[in-house]
């Protein structure tokens, strides 16, 4: 949100005070914050005191390496919430401290530093370097003296702002070549430098600048991040406003956020996950292949029959079958009701799926139209968001006459909650919670009194909140599993979530792996698209190249609105790319699941955008067409039709993992790739856990795996840990001595290979293998 005109003019119809100096700080030791309280005029003698605002600036630390931030002008407002739910480190206290010259707040290695005199001027440092600086003008707060309404912000669907709105605005800045990343799911360019970013979650595809996941927090290249700590409309100017600076601005009177320590990008995920939460783990059966029945596709019982006889006839590995929408009746979604007229036997159905070795996935959204038989129970009991007037809210955009679950109220979510009970004692294991982007903002009153702007963007965490815990209750710890397409701040701990309608062409491939890095910024570990794109019908060449695509991300699902998915409906080589990159991410689960346990535990996503994890090379902080698929791995899809691809690699000596060509990096490769082909480079130095079982994704893991050695260097000695599918891990240590690769296992349960280049020697007895590459193997030792 733009509030000036050039640098030194104001908009018309707006009135800004500024923090021009310090008049005085104040710490309290025992509580951890350092007060600052700073004259929005230069006061140059007693008289100056007087009818003049002052702005109050408090700081202090939830965490080591987090230092927070309040910015206010008038402290008493009723605030109503809701609130993102930060966990403080417990028993963290900074240290604060204040003399004649500075006050300081130290937090591990984090510290912020406030001159008491001269123009304003703060410092956030980490060791001996500034990360970034609050200037002169840079904290200010604006006051509307006229209506300027929607035009200031340009966002559709934000409250109204009259005559009388207040914002405040916190301006931090970047340095030369420095890069701005995250913001939630994003669609444009991954490095958000020049653009304007509003967190206010819309239905509005992968092709606009709106975002069904808002998440105000950014992370940049120099390795700290921020996190504004409102789930209102936060709007950020970044470098788009004054270009040296991040601006971002609230309404009303209060500004919070957070600036968290790097050193490392991975460092500053690590801190915010474990502010806001980590991503749960999740199912192994969920990296299976996905196949829905489509949106609008005309189907039945006997449909889904012969989807999946057709993947088992033609030898598919095939995970989970999703049911989307009209497994209910039309006009009455959501009812947790099998239309009959379709499905006249789903829990025969969904048994017999099950007798094949597949899970099931429904759809639902947190929506009751009038004629669901659900409506009026809802209404008369409260369970439904309420006008001002008393009445039920309710709209005909996207079904007629439909009202909205209000999850504020505890008993609408165990209401909600026991719908999806019927239907886990159905068959179905995991739900797509889709929408949770249409919430009103203005007009209505929330069961627990939230502030409706605040909860506009807050809904689909409480949404998917009560659904994940609904399976988990169900299911088990571990074994629960959404398709959520809203999020915000906090929404990675409800896992998976995917990039939303996407259309059927190269350019909406690509705009869609944007989103995904931009998420996995916003620490998400865990992320899914539709393949073939969601919207319109693929051609058979970008059908494959998506393909490669979907199935090397965290998770995999073949979807579309109005025409079907299955690889047979474009044509026969389609049938044998589906089997070549589904086998090819069974195999590598070994080492897929070792990347989802750091999602979990350590909050770094499985898809790392390049700069995530390569962040001391310059030539990945524009990488925007590839990622890092966990540590080892760099995946470059393919947007052409023609199958020609460019992409870096950095230093080093590469090996593709689907032709063991070796490529030196530190520069652009041009190739072009067949369908059957993609960029799949592995990582030098790296020992890569091959499965032995291509057919599912739930296996033992350990069992029968090749250690597959990529230019291993002289003195290379490292673990690699193989999780276990429900029991303990695996270990297995890898070193190079000279000629000699010697890999050994003290735990290992199963028969177990070592494979360097095409020589592979299995384990003997004694759990070790030695490899002489001078001389050809000959068998274990």
């Amino acid at each position: 949100m733009k509030f000036t005109d050039g640098y030194w003019l104001t908009k018309p119809g707006l009135t800004p005070l500024f923090a021009v100096e310090v008049d005085d700080v104040r710490i309290d030791p025992e509580a951890g914050t350092m007060t600052v309280y700073a004259p929005t005029t230069a006061i140059r003698h007693r008289g100056d005191t007087l009818n003049r605002p002052m702005l109050t600036v408090t700081f202090s630390s939830p965490a080591s390496g987090v230092v927070s931030v309040r910015v206010q002008r008038h402290a008493g407002r009723v605030h109503h919430g809701p609130d993102f739910r930060l966990a403080p480190e417990p028993g963290f206290r900074p240290r604060v401290t204040v003399d004649e010259r500075e006050g300081v707040l130290e937090s591990g290695d984090l510290r912020v530093r406030v001159p008491r005199s001269g123009p304003w001027h703060v410092s956030f440092e980490e060791g001996d370097r500034v990360l970034t600086t609050s200037l002169p003008r840079s904290i200010g707060h604006i006051t509307a003296t006229d209506a300027p309404g929607r035009a200031l912000s340009g966002v559709s669907g934000t409250p109204a702002a009259g005559a009388g709105a207040t914002w405040v605005h916190q301006q931090l800045s970047i340095e030369p070549g420095e890069r701005v990343y995250g913001f939630g799911e994003r669609f444009g360019a991954f490095a958000k430098n020049g653009q304007v970013v509003d967190t206010w979650n819309a239905d509005g595809g992968t092709a606009s600048e709106q975002s069904y996941k808002s998440v105000p927090f950014y992370l940049t290249s120099r390795g700290y991040g921020v996190l504004v700590g409102s789930p209102d409309h936060v709007s950020f100017e970044v470098g788009s406003e004054v270009n040296s600076r991040v601006q971002f601005s609230v309404p009303g009177e209060t500004l919070d956020y957070h600036v968290i320590a790097g050193p490392t990008p991975k460092d500053v995920l690590r801190r915010y996950t474990a502010l806001t939460g980590r991503p749960a783990r999740v199912p192994a059966w969920s990296f299976g292949l996905w196949l829905t029945t489509s949106f609008t596709a005309s189907y039945d019982e006997q449909t889904v029959t012969e989807f999946v006889e057709g993947f088992a006839s033609r030898e598919l590995p095939l995970s989970v079958f999703h049911f989307d929408c009209f497994w209910m009746r039309e006009y009455q979604w959501t009812d947790f009701e099998w239309d009959e007229r379709t499905f006249p036997d789903p829990a025969g159905q969904l048994a017999r799926l099950h007798d094949r070795g597949l899970k099931v996935s429904a759809w639902i959204n947190p929506y009751i139209a009038q004629r669901s038989r659900l409506f009026a129970e809802a209404a008369e009991r409260g369970y439904l968001l309420r006008r001002t007037d008393g009445g039920v809210w309710q709209w005909d955009l996207w079904q007629a006459g439909m009202a909205l679950v209000d999850f504020t109220n505890p008993a609408a979510r165990d209401w909600y909650a026991s719908h999806l009970e019927r239907l886990l004692d159905q068959g179905v294991d995991s739900f797509k919670t889709d929408f949770g982007e249409r919430v009103p903002a203005e007009g209505v009153v929330w069961h627990d009194g939230s502030d409706p702007a605040r909860m506009h963007n807050y809904y689909p965490q409480l949404y998917n909140e009560v659904v994940f815990r609904t399976i988990e209750r169900r299911r088990g710890v571990g074994q629960a599993v959404v398709f959520a397409r809203s999020a915000t701040a906090g929404g990675q701990q409800f896992p998976v979530h995917w990039g939303g309608d996407n259309d059927s062409s190269y350019l909406s491939m690509a705009e869609t792996l944007r989103g995904g890095l931009s998420l996995a910024m916003s620490g998400f570990g865990y992320w899914s698209h539709d393949i073939g794109g969601f919207e319109g019908t693929p051609d058979a060449g970008l059908f494959k190249r998506w393909l490669a695509f979907g199935l090397l991300s965290s998770h995999s699902r073949l979807h579309g609105s109005h025409s079907i998915r299955v690889p047979w409906a474009f044509d026969d080589e389609a049938v044998e790319v589906t089997r070549r990159f589904t086998e090819l991410k069974l195999r590598l689960m070994p080492y897929l699941a070792g990347v989802a346990e750091q999602a979990h535990t350590e909050g770094i996503p499985m898809m790392r955008p390049m700069v995530l994890e390569f962040p001391g090379d310059r030539g990945t902080h524009d990488c925007d067409t590839q990622y890092a698929l966990g540590p080892s791995l760099v995946v470059a899809p393919v947007f052409t039709a023609d199958g020609t691809v460019e992409y870096y690699l950095p230093e080093g000596e590469w090996t593709s993992l689907l032709s063991g060509e070796v490529v030196e990096g530190r520069r652009w490769v041009a190739e072009r790739h067949g369908y059957d082909s993609v960029p799949l480079q592995v990582r030098p130095g790296t020992v890569l856990p091959w499965g032995a079982v291509a057919d599912r994704p739930d296996y033992e893991w350990a069992d029968g795996v090749t250690l597959r050695c990529f230019a291993l260097p002289d003195g290379f000695d490292e673990v690699t840990t193989v999780p276990g599918l429900e029991g303990p891990a695996t270990t297995f240590r890898v070193r190079r001595e000279g000629a000699r690769v010697i890999a050994t296992s003290d735990d290992a349960r199963a028969p177990w290979a070592l494979q360097v280049g095409d020589r592979v020697v299995e384990a003997d007895a004694a759990g070790e293998v030695v490899l002489d590459l001078d001389a050809e193997p000959v068998g274990a030792r």
